[in-house]
């Protein structure tokens, strides 16, 4: 359990940089933070994704509380207003956070009054449950609830515009025809809320105001005991929404067996069991997953960095079957469809079938399925033929060493991506030593499988003469590390990058100097992960904050990633380096931002200040199978 007592909860700062989530396995989500202030665009009760999650949109923002105690007045939500103000400031009555199996709770100690709310969501259906319960108090109190409402694109905003079409139902009220609410005694209303701020977004250079329509109120008269219970759901409906109370019951349920499942043998096993499972997702044609929230879709390479740690550490061998034949049904000229949030299929992507045939060999390291090699063999067999003969972008194995060289003016192929007007942040243009590495890899790996599965192929010995020539090449000349690009435009690239981890850490490349291992511990490692870039770089940034432009100048430019600390740990025990304590910052860091989660990025600069999507699939990923690698 993470839990908080009233010298976090009753710190507006503190509580409100803390953020829990909870997921409805489609991609959709409710996601605030402990002080119950809204400080992103994208918080709210009921965030409603489409098929795949290539977009979503936010329903239900919040369900304000008021406690009336005999004259008496607690008003319990905490919002934040354009001016300046914060009103209410209901978390100054915040006694207890805590998230326990997943499910977030709140209590406030109202003195000789202390009242709990639970919310928790379903499983496969875009409903979330509110649970309040009285558990002391002198006599009856009355609860109000205000539901605060919108239907937008959750990466925008609405504004106050006319008033929005609020339908009566039996027990609550439809909202615009999108989703219904819910609740003991329902007594409609209607009013804007103007001048809504949220904070996070001011951050981050954009605009942080927005109006949201108060619909009403829910009221109940409660006894100690006594439970109130709110329900929403996106349509289209069928029959009654479920009893919030029985999908808190569900939630914290199927936290217990995902736990089980994974085979966690303590709290912080059972913590990244239910972290990994958020990600993932059902959609029209197969189990996928996001690639963070709040505002990530399916990226390919990122399902497939993360296929290891989010599914076969965890035992979900049937699901990473299914994610691999409904990848492999997306090869296209020997590249993986990367969708990209956009709704639609896009190939833009210089590793991410590379990681697919790496994610294949460790799918039959951990079940031995070859029949599904088989059926997936035309699709591996595409990918290597490209990639030798050509295909988008400039990606090809190059004639005189067999090495892989990708790059196309305007375009960031790799998984260091960031663009600014148009142009690559982070030149990576000729033979990067990851693409190499993973290349080496998927070379390697398909001769295996294909010798097991009897299908002739010349594969290994392409694997063999691109290593002979990696070896050659990247290593530097002064023996500190590795070349992060080779053969690029500007010749041969020495800036310290954690990429060349790759070249130790994976099984099938030849590599086992301890020397890259040691420039990276030295320049890179943190506690939460490893900078992009070492600090002694002329283009080394230290802080990822501001506007989006100045965001993206530093992503790759020295910012903290903690997916990076798996390929780290397999490369310090190959090599036979050191972990002792290497995984302690980023258990701490479970109770730091995302609450039972690890952060997509944090500042290379102390003291890393997380950042980026505050849930991250293969920086939960990853420390999942550094877990399982340290033992």
């Amino acid at each position: 359990m993470i839990a908080f007592g009233r010298q976090i909860c009753g710190d507006l700062e503190l509580a409100s940089s803390r953020e829990w989530l909870v997921t409805d396995g489609l991609g959709g989500y409710a996601m605030g933070t402990v002080a119950g202030l809204r400080t992103r665009r994208y918080h709210g009760l009921l965030v409603v994704a489409s098929p795949g999650a290539s977009s979503r949109r936010l329903g239900l923002a919040a369900l304000e509380p008021t406690v009336r105690v005999g004259e008496r007045l607690f008003r319990l939500a905490t919002d934040e207003w354009a001016g300046g103000a914060v009103d209410p400031a209901g978390h100054v009555h915040l006694a207890h956070f805590s998230l326990d199996h997943g499910v977030p709770c709140w209590r406030w100690d109202l003195g000789d009054v202390v009242l709990q709310r639970e919310i928790a969501m379903a499983h496969g259906r875009p409903a979330v449950g509110v649970v309040f319960r009285l558990l002391r108090a002198p006599r009856p109190v009355r609860l109000d609830l205000v539901p605060l409402c919108t239907w937008r694109d959750a990466h925008g905003e609405r504004h106050a515009g006319g008033d929005p079409e609020v339908t009566a139902v039996a027990g609550g009220f439809e909202f615009e025809n999108a989703y219904r609410v819910t609740g003991p005694d329902w007594q409609p209303g209607g009013d804007w809320y103007r001048g809504v701020y949220a904070r996070e977004e001011a951050a981050r250079g954009l605009n942080p105001v927005e109006d949201l329509w108060a619909a009403g109120q829910f009221t109940a008269e409660l006894a100690p005991g006594d439970t109130v219970q709110v329900t929403a759901a996106a349509a289209p409906f069928d029959g009654t929404l479920p009893a919030a109370t029985g999908l808190v019951t569900a939630a914290r349920r199927r936290a217990r067996k995902l736990g089980r499942e994974a085979g966690a043998t303590d709290a912080t096993g059972r913590q990244l069991a239910i972290a990994a499972d958020q990600f993932l997702i059902d959609t029209p044609t197969g189990p996928s997953a996001v690639a963070g929230y709040p505002w990530f879709g399916e990226w390919s390479r990122d399902l497939m960095t993360s296929f290891e740690g989010l599914l076969l550490a965890t035992n979900r061998h049937a699901e990473a079957r299914e994610v691999l034949l409904r990848a492999g049904a997306t090869v296209s000229e020997g590249m993986l469809a990367n969708t990209a949030d956009t709704g639609t299929l896009e190939y833009n992507t210089a590793d991410a079938a590379l990681w697919f045939l790496h994610a294949i060999g460790r799918y039959v390291d951990a079940t031995g399925d070859l029949d599904t090699v088989a059926v997936l063999a035309d699709s591996m067999q595409d990918i290597l033929v490209h990639h030798r003969h050509g295909t988008r972008y400039g990606i090809a194995a190059d004639p005189a060493d067999g090495l892989l060289t990708q790059g196309c003016p305007g375009y960031a192929l790799t998984w260091m991506d960031a663009r600014v007007d148009g142009r690559p942040v982070t030149e990576r243009q000729g033979k990067p030593v990851e693409i190499n590495a993973l290349w080496i890899e998927g070379l390697a790996v398909t001769a295996a499988l294909f010798d097991r599965i009897g299908r002739r192929n010349d594969w290994g010995a392409a694997a063999e003469r691109a290593a002979a020539a990696f070896r050659r090449r990247f290593p530097r000349p002064d023996g500190l590390g590795l070349y992060d690009v080779i053969d690029g435009p500007g010749g041969d690239d020495p800036a310290v990058r954690p990429n060349q981890l790759l070249a130790v850490a994976l099984p099938h490349v030849p590599v086992q100097d301890p020397q890259p291992v040691e420039v990276c511990r030295t320049a890179l490692l943190t506690s939460v992960g490893l900078r992009s870039l070492a600090p002694d770089t002329p283009a080394y940034l230290g802080r990822h904050n501001g506007s989006p432009v100045e965001r993206d100048h530093a992503y790759h430019q020295g910012t903290v990633w903690p997916w990076l600390i798996g390929p780290f740990t397999d490369a310090s025990l190959r090599v036979g380096a050191g972990t002792e304590g290497l995984l302690d910052g980023l258990e701490l860091h479970l109770s730091e931002w995302g609450l039972g989660s690890v952060s997509e990025t944090a500042e290379g600069d102390p003291p890393h200040t997380a950042t980026g999507c505050p849930f991250q699939a293969w920086s939960v990923a990853e420390f999942i199978r550094a877990r399982r690698s340290i033992g």
